[in-house]
């Protein structure tokens, strides 16, 4: 099935380098701008985006836009929560390791933003479109090949290419901040490079200020987030907790890329069938439906879940075509294999937040 494993623009490749590690625990790990310097000049000047216009967010509640969109059968029950925001990141939709357009994508690129919009907006960002309003900056996003870095120069191209990323999400949150949040909880959610700028944007925005205060959950997907990461936030461990974060990369039942052997400290690792810490496993028949090829066609039971060391394990999808399927890396399906009980779980989270807060 080579569209399922493209269909939000990402290979089954993602994460199966030890540079992928070694750019995402040094990128935002220290607030020296000055620790890595790069040959490579990238100019900072050009379309640099403006979120005072809608056209630099992916989604936006001020706009009809592809996380507003819900499958059929959703469409029956659906009651939109307006008391929370939604913070989305997505994931790297540049991936072109030829990278023809330098090793940061252009704000204005019409057709990678229609793929942005049309892939990780619409099978993502949309579990969240029921818990709360959804806000998604477009960034110019590093280039796939940032993670696989092939000389020392390369690395700090990469480190530069994640620095310009990065201001360009702080810039938006800022934004958001100031003229639209109001006041009101907010849920971080992200995927992949999503992630990688996420846990430092809630290091730097939420651990030990008074915006934790403020923090429903995030969802810090795909990337593996140290365990002791944050100061003040802790992981998830029961389906009802806020203030915490989730996590999770799911891999075929049984395999273990080679990196693993690198990570030497706890990841947060959460069960997202459970929820629940002290239930590390469960079956397939726990798992309310997957969104894969189709938009409107939800997947029951698509997938069983479990926790092994720093990572999620699945058996093999159960769809129709899937003996075409042949990928361990489930990367692509963090969030889709488990749509509906994310969704579920992202709403009862922010209920819980609510009646807690007396909001």
């Amino acid at each position: 099935m080579k569209n399922f494993n493209q269909f939000y623009g990402m290979n089954r490749f993602v994460l199966t380098s030890i540079a992928t590690l070694y750019l995402f625990f040094n990128i935002g790990c220290s607030t020296n701008k000055n620790q890595f310097k790069s040959t490579y000049q990238f100019d900072t000047t050009v379309s640099v985006p403006d979120y005072a216009n809608l056209t630099y967010w992916a989604a936006h509640p001020s706009k009809k836009d592809p996380s507003d969109s819900l499958s059929f059968s959703l469409k029956k029950n659906y009651q939109p929560d307006t008391l929370v925001d939604v913070f989305f990141i997505h994931p790297t939709t540049y991936t072109d390791f030829l990278m023809p357009l330098g090793w940061n994508a252009p704000i204005n690129n019409t057709d990678l933003n229609i793929k942005t919009d049309y892939s990780t907006i619409l099978f993502q960002a949309s579990i969240f479109n029921e818990a709360g309003n959804v806000f998604s900056p477009r960034y110019r996003q590093a280039n796939l090949g940032a993670y696989y870095p092939k000389s020392k120069e390369d690395t700090l191209t990469a480190l530069s290419a994640f620095e310009l990323a990065y201001s360009d999400i702080k810039a938006a949150f800022q934004y958001y901040l100031a003229n639209y949040n109001n006041g009101k909880p907010i849920i971080i959610a992200a995927h992949s490079q999503g992630s990688t700028h996420g846990k430092r944007l809630i290091k730097e925005f939420f651990d030990s200020t008074h915006l934790q205060n403020k923090l429903v959950v995030a969802y810090l997907v795909g990337m593996p987030i140290p365990a002791n990461y944050f100061k003040n936030i802790t992981p998830c461990i029961t389906p009802d907790q806020t203030g915490c974060i989730c996590s999770w990369r799911t891999f075929k039942d049984g395999y273990e890329p080679d990196y693993l052997q690198y990570e030497q400290y706890p990841a947060i690792v959460t069960n997202p069938l459970t929820w629940d810490s002290n239930i590390p496993v469960a079956s397939r028949d726990l798992n309310k439906g997957g969104i894969l090829l189709k938009f409107n066609k939800i997947v029951k039971k698509v997938a069983n879940a479990r926790v092994n060391g720093n990572v999620l394990w699945s058996n093999k999808p159960h769809f129709f075509g899937n003996i075409l399927y042949n990928t361990k890396n489930y990367h692509i399906g963090d969030y889709n294999l488990f749509y509906l009980n994310v969704r579920e779980n992202v709403g009862l989270r922010a209920k819980r937040f609510l009646q807690v807060k007396g909001l």
